[in-house]
């Protein structure tokens, strides 16, 4: 139980004055063409007064509904739970076991920044439905925030031994290289042109929008049209991609705290402390998207318990340790936060799967280009001939483009042991290298189609409590797949696997029953095999 000593605190009473500041903002947006509206039936200064009158009252009943929130809300940390009561009509009484809580995390929009104010959220990291799992103050003081952080984070210090306290990476402003040549870019750029269209929708004049980029092209072949206009949405793209990256990683520091604690902190505009205890830790997981690694970059995420994933919090970046960065640093970034000398991503020879992998690429690629391939053509074979050149164009390009993507995805498969880790790889577009704990895997799923059981290809998926809660080794040969689940995590296989018993040799010496090369199917073999530990 909490001490009687322990106070009940409020949130900061700025939270007030900052509500009315935005609902002042919502109210000059919407202001100014409700007033150019209104001005069409009445003298402008009449419009202008009503829609000042309907502004004041917006703004003080939004700080009124703040005022009387920050009233009814109130907060303590006491030595074993930490309390959050708050509500009017409806009173919340909302508490979290201190040894359970596993993050604190502080926000801070530019209105916060300037009031000197921060968002704390207080989370278990468990899953649950209506937020149960954490507690929210917004807002209070800058300083406040930082000694929660601190006081509920405390842990005891662990032992340094080779590996740095302080700051583990810091900001280089050359990363923004890589901005660029991430999704972000055509994704922004294709939502510009949808904004374009849409905002002029909403003021009645995209037909004149649409005859002002004809006329533009008046002269202009259709290729040359498509190429200009493609190439301006690139460019708003990439602008917007340089201009989000800055806003998200600009003063961005990776440290290791007294304690064991993690804590990223970055931001340019809203700014952003993450924290993730070490202990909390089962692995890392090298990112490389494909125009990241042309240029010999990846990025660093936490494979962790206990991160807030809300929705909220979906699109956060929570477990984001290194943005894309050179591939030499992130390995050094990983091997410093798994206090390892080498970072396990790099320290093993990854074993390659066997080629019938390659073609389940190929046959996966080839079907999904050419099936519209063929729906083109069969249809321009009955309605125009245009269909027919747009199949062929296609098949020109995306073809080769296909089989290139397959092959690459081959060679990006692997799999291997390094010291304490299992690490596996995957993917093109997206390649990610995981090294995950050994003692972190609670269990195996053994997946086996049909058409993996002709080609004796396998796939085991390692099941764990933290990060994505499951990672996979795709395709591998049955025996050598296996047999890298039962070294990996020895003793959760062995009492389903069945083992080859070759003739003793001349020395007559038997080989040794479980040696891992020995094993060669799974006991009650089925397409889904599902095996989980204590």
């Amino acid at each position: 139980m909490n001490s009687p000593q322990e106070e009940w605190r409020r949130l900061d009473r700025r939270t007030v004055l900052v509500t009315a500041l935005v609902m002042a903002g919502v109210a000059a947006g919407a202001g100014l063409p409700t007033a150019l509206g209104l001005a069409g039936g009445m003298p402008l200064w009449q419009a202008f007064a009503w829609v000042l009158a309907g502004a004041a009252l917006l703004i003080a009943a939004g700080a009124g509904a703040d005022y009387v929130r920050w009233r009814r809300t109130r907060y303590r940390i006491g030595l074993e739970r930490a309390e959050l009561h708050t509500g009017l009509l409806v009173v919340k009484r909302r508490s979290l076991a201190r040894e359970r809580i596993r993050s604190v995390d502080l926000t801070a929009n530019p209105l916060l920044r300037v009031m000197g104010l921060v968002k704390v959220r207080i989370g278990t990291g468990e899953q649950s439905a209506g937020g149960e799992s954490t507690l929210e103050l917004d807002a209070v003081s800058r300083a406040e925030g930082e000694r929660l952080r601190t006081e509920l984070l405390a842990r005891a210090a662990r032992a340094p031994g080779t590996h740095r306290e302080g700051v583990l990476a810091a900001l280089d402003p050359s990363w923004i290289r890589y901005a660029p040549v991430s999704f972000v870019a055509p994704l922004l750029g294709g939502a510009a042109v949808g904004g374009v269209m849409q905002v002029s929708e909403w003021f009645g004049v995209q037909g004149e929008v649409i005859d002002w980029v004809g006329d533009r092209f008046q002269d202009t072949s259709i290729l040359m049209m498509v190429v200009v206009l493609v190439a301006a949405a690139g460019a708003a793209g990439l602008v917007g991609a340089l201009g989000l990256w800055i806003e998200m990683w600009w003063n961005y520091r990776l440290e290791r705290e007294p304690g064991g604690t993690l804590r990223v902190r970055r931001g340019l505009f809203t700014a952003r402390s993450i924290s993730i205890e070490e202990r909390r830790l089962r692995g890392v997981e090298l990112v490389e998207p494909l125009g990241v690694r042309l240029f010999g970059a990846a990025r660093v995420d936490a494979v962790a318990t206990g991160l807030v994933e809300d929705e909220q919090d979906r699109h956060g970046d929570l477990k984001v340790l290194l943005p894309a960065a050179p591939r030499d640093v992130a390995e050094e970034v990983a091997a410093q936060v798994l206090r390892e000398p080498v970072a396990p991503t790099s320290a093993v020879r990854l074993t390659a799967h066997p080629l019938a992998a390659r073609g389940r690429r190929l046959r996966w690629a080839l079907t999904t280009v050419l099936l519209p391939v063929l729906v083109a053509a069969a249809l321009g074979a009955w309605l125009t001939p245009v269909l027919l050149y747009i199949a062929a164009a296609l098949a020109v390009v995306a073809v080769p483009v296909a089989v290139v993507l397959a092959r690459d995805a081959y060679r990006n498969l692997g799999h291997g042991i390094s010291g304490g880790y299992l690490v596996a790889r995957s993917g093109t577009v997206r390649r990610a290298t995981v090294a995950l704990q050994r003692g972190g895997v609670i269990g195996w799923t053994l997946k086996q189609s049909s058409f993996q059981r002709r080609a004796g290809l396998l796939t085991l998926t390692a099941t764990t409590a933290a990060g994505a809660g499951e990672y996979s080794v795709y395709d591998a040969g049955e025996g050598e797949g296996l047999s890298f689940a039962a070294e990996a995590v020895p003793g959760l296989l062995e009492p389903f696997l069945i083992r080859d018993h070759a003739a003793p040799p001349r020395g007559g010496h038997a080989p040794d029953p479980v040696r891992p090369s020995a094993v060669s199917s799974i006991a009650g073999r089925a397409d889904i095999v599902s095996l989980a530990g204590d």
